[in-house]
């Protein structure tokens, strides 16, 4: 589950691409089969979430790891590494980049 509480000190990673809109299925779909078969095992992952944006042009990945060292351990290993290159070859462009300091606000608003 994705917590965004600026007490913890996670890795978060939030990767935009851009993308074809007749390929933004299938990069969704790729990010979420990389995502289930081989990025939540890897350790120090904690969550992951994946947005097509109306108007399909764009697909952004936020991620939370346990740390950057996790996150840059998941860089080098070899069946992640084949699933990034393929969403690399499917986007225009792409641009991963790590947070750790957050701050966060809620109206405390509960919608149905």
């Amino acid at each position: 589950m994705t917590t965004i509480d600026s007490a913890n000190k996670y890795c978060t990673l939030i990767n935009v691409f851009t993308v074809a809109p007749e390929k933004s299925q299938e990069l969704f779909d790729l990010l979420w089969e990389a995502t289930e078969t081989v990025m939540s095992k890897l350790p120090g992952c904690i969550s992951a979430n994946l947005h097509l944006s109306d108007d399909r042009k764009t697909v952004t990945n936020y991620a939370q790891w346990a740390t950057l060292a996790d996150y840059q351990n998941a860089l080098k290993n070899e069946e992640a590494l084949t699933h990034m290159k393929r969403a690399a070859a499917l986007a225009s462009s792409f641009t991963p980049t790590t947070y750790t300091e957050i701050w966060t606000h809620s109206t405390g608003e509960q919608f149905t």
